[in-house]
């Protein structure tokens, strides 16, 4: 499974390499290059936003939303490829908010970390939002007879994040254990299901991807039906945010980086075509709203359908394991380096499970934080993603600004050369411009309140006409503002780093 203790010479290495940044190992190195890909793949986990938002490109251009999944695919390529470079040069804890800290200083770092810190979260209480949509149904075909309300989605919902929680505090080994094994069923069983549905159960033509089903296919309609793309294919930093826990990390994390999403393009372009094929009546399961799950209902028998469903619960299960395990690593490398309140017991390590045990709880405890209002699974993911695709777009700039100053001085593993610099401005435009796409005020993913009757309510009437990742999102950098002026700015930042990689280093003590 690819989980084991570094040998006496790697662990000398690796620790001699991170003593360079200024830190003493105490996270548990034993994740090879599978284990590091397996994370970042169950964290994209084409699964998860397939089953979740499927009916959302459906319902929106028919079978032509496919075509979102390549676009998306390649345009997340490019920002994986710059964070890839950017892994092999800093293999920390942390990813984005130690990248910017070593490229564009205290101030900008520490906002990068804290959005991603909060994307994470909610990104946590996404997925965990998800598994009853899967695991309901199937609980249902098995006889349990459990009605899919919000009040058992949140329950559901709870539970998961409390056994995941639990897991993140006894280990990595652990964690990575139920990752590499999670990730085998998701993309065997995937693969399977789609075979079957394609060879034996198709009732469209090939050339299904071509047809629109009846709706209507504009600029604005295609860039709503790519929402479940763009919810899919991100968190392939994950393998980099790990790596602190990776066997020669500079070269095995950034490998898993590329490796994820390019897997997750593959296996899910393979369900998805699957899923078209095998829809009986292309404008029932558009006026219906058909996920993957009615189209295998439709197909199979109640055993085969509830395998099916067993299989993407166990999928998003994993994936909340993973995402979750990222921003406790996250959370971690920013009380490190005294980033966070109360960062003294949140960088603390259990000495016996190699894990920092209070960060694991206050990331499980305020990804429970949404569930108080719970307004289901697609309103949650509004706000995750956009924040996610924030924080890269974030990175990113910073990663231009390095480039433009002459970064990369010091060799690595992995460089993009001279194609680093068109390949950071091609991620940044597209980052940005599906930023706007996300934000932009539209029912259908980025709605107000007001538009949700019975669903969200802010219980302030000017709030809920606000779109709902505006409001996520000035909420949460304003806090973050707050904080920063009256604690963080004149705190000194950790800086250290091995020569050559230091883009601009303000004083160490000066208020920023």
């Amino acid at each position: 499974m690819d989980i084991r203790d570094e040998s006496p010479r790697e662990a000398s290495r690796d620790e001699a390499d991170l003593a360079r940044f200024g830190y003493k190992q105490e996270l548990r190195r034993s994740l090879g290059v599978f284990s590091s890909f397996a994370v970042a793949f169950s964290y994209i986990s084409p699964s998860t936003g397939i089953f979740a938002l499927f009916f959302l490109g459906l319902t929106t251009i028919g079978g032509v939303f496919i075509w979102s999944w390549p676009i998306v695919a390649i345009g997340q390529l490019l920002v994986a490829l710059g964070f890839a470079e950017l892994s092999s040069h800093f293999p920390v804890a942390g990813s984005v908010f130690q990248w910017t800290k070593y490229l564009a200083g205290k101030t900008y770092s520490w906002f990068a970390g804290w959005i991603y810190l909060f994307a994470g979260i909610l990104t946590v209480a996404s997925v965990c939002a998800t598994l009853p949509v899967a695991l309901i149904p199937a609980f249902n075909n098995m006889g349990w007879n459990l009605a899919s309300t919000g009040h058992n989605q949140r329950l559901i919902a709870l539970v998961t994040l409390v056994a995941i929680t639990v897991m993140n505090i006894f280990g990595v080994r652990l964690v990575a254990l139920v990752n590499n094994t999670g990730v085998l069923f998701e993309i065997l069983g995937m693969v399977v299901f789609a075979f079957v549905v394609a060879l034996f159960h198709h009732h469209q033509s090939a050339a299904v991807i071509f047809h629109t089903g009846g709706t209507s296919l504009t600029t604005g309609t295609f860039l709503v039906a790519m929402f479940m793309s763009l919810y899919v294919i991100y968190g392939f930093d994950t393998a980099s945010t790990l790596s602190e826990e990776t066997r020669n990390p500079r070269r095995e994390a950034t490998r898993a980086v590329i490796a994820s999403v390019i897997g997750a393009f593959v296996i899910g372009g393979v369900f998805l075509y699957a899923m078209l094929l095998g829809i009986p009546n292309m404008k029932t399961a558009i006026k219906e709203g058909w996920g993957p799950a009615q189209i295998i209902d439709a197909n199979f028998g109640n055993a085969f359908s509830t395998v099916f469903l067993l299989v993407v619960a166990a999928a998003i299960f994993v994936c909340c394991l993973a995402i979750e395990t990222s921003t406790i690593r996250l959370c971690f490398g920013m009380a490190r380096d005294d980033r966070l309140p109360g960062s003294r017991w949140l960088a603390k390590v259990q000495p016996k499970l190699h894990t920092p045990v209070l960060s694991c709880i206050v990331i499980g405890a305020l990804a429970a934080v949404p569930m108080i209002q719970y307004a289901g699974v697609a309103v949650i993911a509004i706000a995750a993603t956009g924040m996610i695709y924030l924080s890269y777009l974030i990175g990113n700039f910073a990663l231009l600004r390095a480039r433009l100053r002459g970064w990369p001085r010091a060799k690595a593993p992995f460089s993009l050369g001279r194609w680093g610099l068109p390949i950071n401005v091609l991620a940044l435009a597209w980052g940005g411009g599906m930023l706007v796409n996300m934000a932009w005020p539209r029912a259908a993913t980025n709605p107000r309140p007001k538009e949700l009757p019975g669903t969200l309510n802010f219980h302030w009437h000017w709030l809920n006409g606000q779109p709902v990742l505006w409001t996520v999102l000035v909420v949460i950098v304003l806090v973050g503002g707050i904080y920063y002026v009256l604690v963080q700015r004149l705190k000194p930042a950790h800086m250290q780093a091995p020569e050559g990689e230091l883009v601009e280093a303000p004083p160490a003590t000066a208020p920023l």
